[in-house]
């Protein structure tokens, strides 16, 4: 029996001395890297942690003491140590493990995190609960560097700073290294600050200034005006100090021993502290180490070799935007790319090597990155916002009243519309036409395959005005690519298939299978019309009109929530027309949907054509078997 395998909870680690803990982190790194080059997930992050973690386990005492983990991705090590390493191989598979903190999967997952720069903010709201109940009990944020680029962070950091409760913020560094030269005097000035006597000698010698007659005073101001100048020029994180904290670090997360150190030091210090602690992402695996950003998430791989298990597939619709958007850049110079952290992601990656003085990633800032494309577009510019649907939840507010309330001539890619697989219900993209399709002003569209995308871009970078372009993150459907591009009509419905009994409208790749369906449908002797929507906002009024009143009866299909969808705009549709004898079948989610392969999930929720071959039934257009 390996080490890890003894440890039930986190006091297990304890018992073990360092040569121990060298020894579990082998464990720990190995198992990760065993699960996840089968099941997919995010390693480097994962084996950057692996010490930080084990000393915070063993330095506070969860789930009594709370850690609250920053986006959650990097919690793989922490779900491994915390009593679930028989379920760590079901991770981020459906009904397995979350690849993220998740409240009911154990005590020790103190807050949900998928989006960034959270972490903070909750630790605080833990901390000031545990003041007003008087409580006694530690609270940690363990932050990234990464998620230090989001405005939310600064703005708990400003407010733990002001109200000087007992916080402790964990910045985990895993970007850059500590600068050699600082040298000699940083780890001076930081053996100071960790010495459990430095605030004492420093209150000591503010008391002992004071006293002096006369001039005691003016003496202490002076000195603290020289100290502060010493600081200014030498010593790091300055920054915080200035908000409020005590700074501790940097130091080496990789060294057992000394995070162990400066953490319990954290411990026993008042008020806000922040702990700067070096890491290296992909820590312990070659391949990681070298291509950091390859392995902080990804799919199945071979373990022995580091390379990413391919198949053969048609490109993503990612993959088609960004080789799309570079075309039409290179053909008008007044095009313009953001994107907030996710250049490879977005599919932006060649534009910012082709055109990098029109390419701006502006970290972690979804808020900035729309009213920054709201100002270039006044400035003269055609900007082009891509941001995963999950994500552009952060900036709606900057969405409605910067972009669409001035009609600033944007356009926003929304990547990852729809379910996004394993990384579960904080990144799937199902709310995005229940809060895009509200706005006025705004066109909101959506292609039926990768081909029709190319058109929609061209088209949205035509239009004078706010548009809102959604696409999956799937491969697309293989379809051949038209030579030249064309605009498609605002507000103009596709007709794929004319039928009387029965109408079904598809919004994004579902249309695909409506016509699957529709095929099926005949087979029953069920005439089915197919309608590729395209435009949610406009909608074709005047052909879903002819149809309703044709067939009575429609069935819709959305890779969306039912609530506020195109399903729900169909049905306000027709009680503004006055069509009250049309019966509508609509399929969607529910409400929050669960980790799972995407095939997984669509035929979970009747997104499929045994689906609508259901839906159908229910509007009794044919008898089931069994009835017959």
């Amino acid at each position: 029996m390996g080490l890890l395998e003894k440890i039930q909870e986190p006091k297990d680690l304890r018992k073990l001395d360092f040569q121990e803990l060298n020894l579990l982190a082998q464990e720990i790194r190995e198992e990760m890297i065993k699960v996840v080059s089968k099941n997919g997930g995010h390693l480097a992050p994962n084996l950057g942690v692996v010490e930080l973690t084990l000393a915070l386990h063993r330095i506070f005492n969860s789930p009594q003491d709370k850690i609250v983990w920053d986006v959650g991705h990097q919690t793989y090590v922490h779900k491994l140590l915390t009593g679930r390493l028989r379920q760590f191989k079901t991770i981020r598979q459906y009904k397995g493990l979350s690849g993220f903190p998740k409240r009911g999967e154990s005590p020790h997952d103190s807050f949900e995190t998928g989006h960034s720069s959270t972490s903070i903010s909750a630790a605080v709201g833990y901390a000031k609960a545990r003041d007003v109940l008087r409580e006694k009990h530690h609270v940690v944020a363990v932050i990234g560097d990464g998620a230090m680029t989001g405005g939310m962070a600064y703005e708990a950091l400003n407010h733990a700073g002001h109200s000087e409760t007992n916080v402790i913020v964990v910045l985990n560094d895993n970007e850059m290294s500590i600068s050699p030269n600082v040298g000699a005097m940083s780890t001076y000035l930081n053996r100071l600050r960790t010495d459990p006597l430095y605030d004492k000698r420093k209150e000591d010698l503010e008391y002992l200034l004071k006293r002096i007659p006369g001039i005691g005073n003016q003496v202490a101001k002076l000195a603290a005006k020289a100290k502060d100048s010493v600081k200014y020029l030498l010593v790091p994180g300055l920054l915080f100090e200035e908000l409020g904290f005590t700074y501790l670090g940097p130091i080496d997360g990789h060294d057992q021993a000394c995070v162990e150190q400066v953490l319990d030091q954290a411990k026993n210090k008042k008020g806000p502290v922040l702990v700067h602690v070096v890491t290296c992402k992909g820590k312990g695996y070659k391949p990681a180490e070298e291509n950091p950003d390859v392995f902080h998430g990804l799919g199945p791989f071979d373990p022995e070799t580091g390379k990413v298990i391919k198949k053969s597939a048609p490109p993503t619709y990612t993959a088609v935007f960004g080789e799309t958007l570079c075309k039409l850049a290179k053909e008008n110079p007044k095009i313009v790319a953001i994107t907030a952290a996710m250049p490879s992601g977005t599919g932006l990656k060649e534009f910012a090597r082709e055109f990098p003085e029109r390419f701006f990633d502006v970290g972690i800032a979804e808020q900035h990155a729309v009213t920054f494309a709201a100002g270039l577009s006044f400035g003269g510019l055609k900007p082009v916002v891509a941001i995963y649907s999950t994500f552009y939840q952060r900036a709606y507010d900057q969405v409605l009243h910067d972009v669409c309330l001035q009609g600033a001539n944007v356009v926003l890619a929304i990547d990852r519309a729809g379910i996004v697989g394993d990384d579960g219900p904080t990144h799937h993209g199902v709310f995005d036409i229940s809060f895009f399709r509200i706005i006025p002003n705004l066109v909101l569209m959506a292609p039926k395959d990768e081909n029709e995308l190319r058109h929609m871009l061209y088209t949205a970078l035509k239009y004078d005005g706010p548009v809102a372009l959604r696409y999956p993150r799937s491969v697309g459907q293989g379809v051949a690519q038209d030579d030249h591009l064309t605009e498609i009509p605002i507000g103009k419905a596709e007709v794929l298939r004319d039928g009387r009994d029965v109408t079904l409208i598809g919004i994004g790749p579902m249309v695909h299978t409506c016509l699957q369906a529709a095929q099926e449908l005949s087979q029953r002797g069920v005439d089915a019309a197919v309608i590729n929507l395209r435009y949610i906002n406009p909608l074709d009024r005047k052909l879903l009109s002819h149809y309703a009143r044709l067939t009575k009866k429609i069935i819709t299909l959305e890779d969306h929530s039912l609530k506020g969808g195109m399903g729900s705009a169909i049905l306000e549709f027709l009680e503004e027309e006055g069509l009250n004898g049309v019966t509508v079948e609509r399929l969607g989610y529910p409400g929050f949907v669960d980790q799972g392969s995407i095939p997984q999930l669509l035929s979970i929720h009747g997104l499929s054509i045994k689906g609508i071959m259901q839906a159908a039934e229910r509007l009794r257009l044919f008898r089931s078997v069994a009835q017959s």
